[in-house]
């Protein structure tokens, strides 16, 4: 007898009240409509959702280890500031994270999947909504290390790009930096094609550090939200 065929089949998380606010909340603060210092009142938001108050707070507790929110003891939830330390931080680890993941992935492309890589650059190019640039931005990104043949790596970098969501929506809202943001793919995909893979992590070092600088000499300026 096979014991085995006695076990259930894997199946998705369920996607719970909790995780349904949550992901309202998150992108809410990704685009700026709730900013930064806002607060969080578990009443107003039970009101809002129609639910009871556990599941707000499961979804500010989740929001919380995101780093999009801040929950006092006494003084409650508040949308997280726009950090600078914080900034440099998960830059320096996706710089760590992503240039392995790159070089890892660059040898095993395959033609298609650099074309679908360059299609997502033409999309970026005319998307006129620029609340999508920051998912499509990380679909490109994605795409190039798809081949890295390990799973708990590409996890991370999932995990960061999510962190880091919210400032580079703001980056990428700036035109002088979409500009050289996408010229900089340009050159990282052009690397992958020609199978240079130490080219393509040299570009992706830059374009990750620059990111980085920018944000974190703007965040108390006019890109604070």
């Amino acid at each position: 007898m096979d014991r085995m065929a006695a076990l259930p089949g894997m199946s998705a998380k369920p996607v719970t009240i909790a995780d349904r606010i949550c992901e309202t909340l998150r992108e809410a603060i990704v685009e700026g409509a709730l900013p930064s210092g806002a607060a969080l009142r578990q009443d107003e938001l039970a009101a809002r959702f129609g639910f009871s108050r556990m599941p707000i707070r499961d979804a500010l507790r989740q929001l919380e280890t995101e780093g999009l929110v801040t929950i006092h003891p006494t003084k409650g939830a508040f949308v997280a500031p726009m950090d600078a330390a914080e900034i440099r931080e998960i830059y320096a680890i996706r710089e760590v994270l992503e240039t392995e993941a790159l070089r890892l992935s660059c040898p095993w492309l395959t033609g298609e999947t650099l074309q679908e890589a360059a299609r997502l650059l033409d999309r970026i190019d005319a998307e006129p909504n620029a609340a999508r640039w920051g998912a499509l931005n990380a679909a490109f990104h994605s795409l190039l290390y798809s081949q890295c043949g390990n799973r708990r790596l590409l996890h991370l970098i999932d995990a960061h790009h999510a962190a880091a969501d919210r400032y580079v929506r703001a980056l990428l809202s700036d035109p002088d930096y979409h500009g050289r943001s996408q010229s900089e793919h340009r050159a990282m995909l052009s690397a992958c094609e020609r199978g240079d893979a130490d080219g393509a992590v040299t570009v992706l070092r830059a374009h990750l550090r620059e990111g980085s600088q920018t944000l974190a000499a703007a965040v108390q300026g006019p890109i604070e939200r």
